[in-house]
């Protein structure tokens, strides 16, 4: 497992991160049961082995399966005694975890509260990465800062992050900061794929040059490029696509990734996920993918995925089969800036 720097800090943390996202979710009627339902023997299981293959940095939010990813992650430190200097725990605010109208958004007051009932459920005093999980057009950016910043001051938080924002969202967010002196963010979380290459238009330029850690969720895009889908697969039981179709993909430009991935996984002996993910991790400005597994074979095959090196010849196909179109005014700066 390699290390890398939570943004331009000095904490370090393991390339691939686990993601929360399947625990709990058993009593729930909506999306969190067709996303996984993993109860505290499964989470302590994975958790356990996780560790055990070199992962520091684990990410939940408030809003998984309403509460219970944080609980049976707190339980499962505790279960499994881990010191608490081990772990890089991470967290989101901003979804709604109440029907009343201040249940949700990056308000001063739902930060505030949101915070508390997340350590609760975590069973920790601190949380060293608390993110922003959305924009919120209603909040001044300024009392958002603010508010994480004084989070930081108290020892709450260590760090803060933002998640699924605009470039210039963050770009002034960013600005405001650092004319206030508040904490800035540290880290971006973000979809990105090889079926879904959108961040590279403006948001990868902007991280890449204020230093930001780019934290990767959906790798396989929800499951679309584990292998299990579209021509070549053997079977599509049990994926989450059939029930939870998200994020929005372009299927032809995902089969084609999947087939030249399948053909590379062949030469390999390894899976299309662990294909899929190893492309990912090549990114020179991702700093860590987040992977959601149910199982520990999944685990496994993740993990594994750190040790995959791919050829340059097999990382250019890549390259060129899932290739962005070109968007203005992209394409005009690549014109005009050819010459300098």
């Amino acid at each position: 497992m390699r290390y890398k720097q939570l943004g331009r800090t000095g904490l370090k943390v393991s390339e691939i991160c686990l993601g929360a996202m399947t625990f709990g979710g058993g009593e729930d009627p909506g999306i969190w049961k067709a996303i996984g339902t993993v109860d505290q023997d499964g989470v302590d299981a994975l958790i356990g082995r996780a560790v055990e293959g070199g992962i520091n940095f684990i990410d939940t939010a408030d809003i998984y399966s309403q509460g219970q990813s944080e609980r049976l992650l707190g339980q499962s430190i505790r279960n499994l005694g881990l010191p608490r200097e081990s772990l890089v725990i991470a967290t989101k605010v901003f979804g709604a975890t109440g029907s009343g109208p201040n249940d949700s958004g990056a308000s001063r007051g739902h930060i505030m509260d949101g915070v508390q009932r997340s350590l609760e459920r975590l069973q920790l005093d601190h949380i060293d990465l608390y993110q922003i999980h959305g924009f919120d057009p209603k909040t001044p950016p300024e009392e958002t800062l603010r508010a994480l910043d004084d989070l930081i001051a108290q020892g709450l938080v260590r760090y803060a992050g933002v998640s699924n924002w605009p470039a210039w969202r963050m770009a002034r967010a960013q600005g405001i900061a650092e004319a206030r002196g508040y904490a800035r963010f540290e880290t971006v979380q973000a979809y990105y794929s090889i079926a879904g290459r959108d961040l590279e238009r403006e948001i990868v330029p902007y991280l890449t040059e204020e230093r930001l850690g780019l934290m990767v969720w959906s790798p396989l895009a929800g499951g679309l490029l584990s292998g299990k889908f579209g021509p070549g697969a053997q079977s599509e039981e049990g994926a989450r696509r059939t029930s939870f179709d998200f994020p929005p993909v372009d299927l032809d430009r995902g089969w084609a990734c999947v087939a030249a991935m399948r053909e590379i996984g062949a030469a390999h002996g390894v899976s299309v996920a662990r294909v899929a993910l190893a492309w990912v991790l090549s990114r020179p400005f991702v700093m860590s993918v987040i992977i959601g597994a149910k199982r520990i074979d999944q685990l496994e095959d993740n993990l594994a995925a750190a040790d995959l090196v791919l050829s340059d010849a097999e990382l250019a196909r890549l390259d060129e089969v899932s290739r962005l179109p070109a968007e203005y005014p992209g394409w005009m700066l690549e014109r005009q800036g050819a010459a300098r």
